[in-house]
């Protein structure tokens, strides 16, 4: 099994080392990265080229590590009980699978997202440690102990919020995708629109990457923004000149409401564009 990109997703070759080397070494991948840099759709796109399932587990700050294994529906069985209902005589009815259940017993070798992991508590990925070095788990109201038909592709993405906790880090593979150059944004664009004029596409990129590069910035703009900024663009009918223009009343871009995404980097830039006025009188 290896990794090599697809057509729709632009990876990078180091990228394509890391998820190479962690399903070599069986070792789950933890990707960071700033939000909007395609992390997520990163574990979407490996089982895509690998073809192989995919299993999702989306974290939550409310999330419980115990809930990946299994969930016992206690009150349920209590209410079947009362009633009488047959269901009662078989205590797995009242347990459902979690994300990790179902990769472990999955029929295929399956590619298992566990996306944001640093929204959970901290203590979130310590309890995972055992279930996913050793790939199998303990089921207290059955006695049994489920274990991996066939070790999963793990991929773990983190967006920063938290430090993870050091003997989790050890266990992982991992990798930080960078911000793209221009040139890997060019091929991402295209990508996604295909025969889009380039002359469009360079006085974008011009902007989006000034607009990056700005200090005091409290949200930069992603790749994800970009691609909803040029969408606009076009559906608009801007023109490439109308983005060249340097005018100190039009700092902000068109549509801006695409890359910029709150009210103090809004006025960051007018006080920008009133500098830059007073400075032309």
């Amino acid at each position: 099994m290896r990794f090599e990109g697809t057509s729709a997703y632009v990876a990078t070759d180091d990228l394509k080392v890391a998820v190479n080397a962690a399903i070599a070494l069986e070792r789950p991948l933890l990707v960071k990265g700033e939000p909007g840099t395609g992390k997520t759709v990163l574990a979407i796109e490996i089982a895509k080229a690998l073809s192989a399932p995919l299993i999702e587990w989306h974290i939550k700050s409310t999330t419980k590590a115990m809930q990946g294994l299994y969930e016992y529906d206690a009150v349920t069985r209590l209410r079947d009980s009362q009633l009488g209902d047959a269901r009662v005589k078989d205590i797995r009815n009242d347990i459902k699978r979690g994300k990790l259940w179902d990769a472990f017993v999955a029929d295929e070798r399956p590619v298992l997202l566990i996306d944001e992991i640093d929204k959970a508590d901290i203590e979130f990925p310590n309890d995972l440690l055992q279930e996913l070095d050793r790939m199998e788990f303990f089921v207290y109201e059955t006695g049994e102990t489920i274990r991996a038909r066939r070790r999963p592709i793990v991929v773990i993405t983190s967006n920063n919020e938290k430090e993870l906790p050091d003997a989790f880090l050890r266990r992982c593979f991992f990798h930080y995708i960078r911000f793209p150059d221009p040139d890997t944004m060019r091929a991402i664009v295209e990508v996604h629109f295909p025969g889009i004029k380039h002359r469009l596409v360079a006085e974008a990129l011009k902007l989006f990457y000034g607009i990056r590069d700005v200090p005091g910035m409290k949200k930069k703009p992603s790749t994800s923004e970009l691609l909803d900024w040029l969408k606009l663009l076009m559906v608009e009918d801007i023109s490439p000149e109308i983005l060249r223009e340097r005018d100190p009343k039009r700092l902000i871009p068109p549509l801006h409401g695409a890359l910029i995404k709150n009210e103090q980097d809004v006025h960051l830039f007018e006080r920008l564009a009133f500098m830059a006025r007073r400075e032309g009188r």
